[in-house]
């Protein structure tokens, strides 16, 4: 194949993007699980349009690079959001029946905390700062899950705190991963593994 053309991908960076989707609205979801707000449109139109919609447009360019672990990552935390939100709001829309606390629900977060965990091992020979975000994301899942199924109003409370932690942890890393590039050297450290 001597006449193979070969394309430079000179596409930007989608994993900021994606980031920042997750990581705004994981903190805003959980300044309500901490109980310093309600749940109203405010954190719902954000996981509609920044953690769902943006996380799927950076899954989608992650795809077109050849990044299976951001592809996965970032489109399956998109449709999270989206149907978060879906699980909301449906019922009161007359759309399906709103899920138990201690049944459907903790299914669901079990479900998302077992998926989390595996992603977490895909982050095992990247940074540390990506660690951080996964394993604190699947702890956060599950004090979520043991927040519902026993109705312990001092585990959601505790997997709040734990969840705004997990939130700006993905905003950091975004931000390193922008201002690093805009400046060309390491101005925030994302702690890659030897």
């Amino acid at each position: 194949m001597e006449n193979e053309i070969k394309i430079k991908d000179s596409t930007g960076n989608p994993a900021p993007l994606g980031l920042m989707g997750f990581g705004m609205t994981t903190v805003l979801l959980n300044l309500h699980n901490a109980g310093l707000f309600t749940l109203g449109s405010m954190i719902l139109a954000m996981g509609m349009f920044y953690g769902g919609l943006a996380q799927i447009i950076a899954g989608i360019m992650e795809w077109k690079k050849g990044n299976t672990f951001g592809a996965t990552a970032f489109t399956s935390y998109g449709l999270f959001w989206l149907s978060f939100v879906g699980l909301v709001m449906l019922p009161g829309m007359g759309i399906g029946v709103a899920e138990p606390q201690t049944g459907g629900v903790v299914a669901y977060l079990v479900m998302w905390g077992i998926f989390t965990g595996m992603m977490f091992l895909g982050t095992l020979k990247t940074n540390r700062a990506l660690q951080t975000v996964f394993l604190s994301l699947t702890v956060l899942f599950f004090l979520l899950a043991i927040g519902d199924a026993t109705g312990s109003a001092a585990i959601k409370t505790l997997a709040g705190y734990e969840g705004i932690f997990c939130g700006f942890s993905a905003v950091y890393t975004a931000l390193a991963q922008v201002i690093n590039e805009a400046n060309k050297k390491v101005i925030m450290p994302l702690w890659p593994v030897e």
